[in-house]
Order: C-alpha cells, then sequence, then structure tokens
C-alpha cells in the first residue's frame, strides 16, 4: 500500500532514482494506491544530466509493493521494494528500460508497455 509521503525507487531508466508520493488522484477519501495505479511523486534524487530533474513533479505507475497483493485466483505476490516508474502525459514510460521484476496485473490494467519492457514478468 503506496500512501501520501511514501519514498518509493524508481524502476526504469529516465533519471530519477527516487521519488516521494504527495497526491493520490482519486478522491479525497483515497488513502492508498495498489500495483497498477498512478500516482503524483515529486522527485528527491536523481542522476545528472538526465531527463528527469530533482524537485520535478512527476506522474508514475506502482510497478512493486512491499504489501501482499492478492490476485484474482487466491494466490498472494509480494515483492522486495516499493518502485515505480514515471509516466509521461500518455500513461507511456518515460525510460526505455525497466529494472527488475514486474507483475502480470500491469498488462491488465493497460499499461503494456512496461510489461514489454521488463525482463521480469512474475
Amino acid at each position: 500500500m503506496i500512501q501520501k509521503e511514501t519514498i518509493l525507487n524508481v524502476a526504469d531508466n529516465s533519471g530519477a532514482k527516487l521519488v516521494k508520493c504527495f497526491s493520490l488522484p482519486g478522491g479525497t477519501r483515497k488513502h492508498y494506491a495498489r500495483i497498477g495505479e498512478v500516482i503524483i511523486a515529486s522527485v528527491k534524487k536523481a542522476e545528472p544530466r538526465r531527463e528527469t530533474k530533482n524537485h520535478e513533479i512527476v506522474r508514475a505507475v506502482v510497478v512493486r509493493q512491499r504489501q501482499n497483493f492478492r490476485r484474482k485466483d487466491g494466490s498472494y505476490i509480494k515483492f522486495d521494494d516499493n518502485a515505480c516508474c514515471i509516466l509521461d502525459e500518455n500513461n507511456v514510460p518515460r525510460g526505455n528500460r525497466v529494472t527488475g521484476p514486474v507483475p502480470r496485473e500491469l498488462k491488465e490494467k493497460g499499461f503494456e508497455k512496461i510489461v514489454t519492457l521488463a525482463k521480469d514478468v512474475v
């Protein structure tokens, strides 16, 4: 479960390394984001001379979470960290490579491009 003030790793090569979630689109009573949901975040740490800069406001999709995530078949999946991929205004990832495993539920949520860029689909 990702909530406001959560620090997330960035799982693509857009230049950002760490982001901090500060908004969850979807209403005033929305408190948590899960795998496949879009968040608004601020870049806290970025590589120099890359596309994404420090203190930039970005949209990102959650690709990994530490909290157990229940699948439709009743099984659970859990990752070692909280991670996201940075998106542009058309919900297309900014980076051209995704590091680490991503769940196959992202394809069902409309992020086919992220699943095709990832090496490990769990």
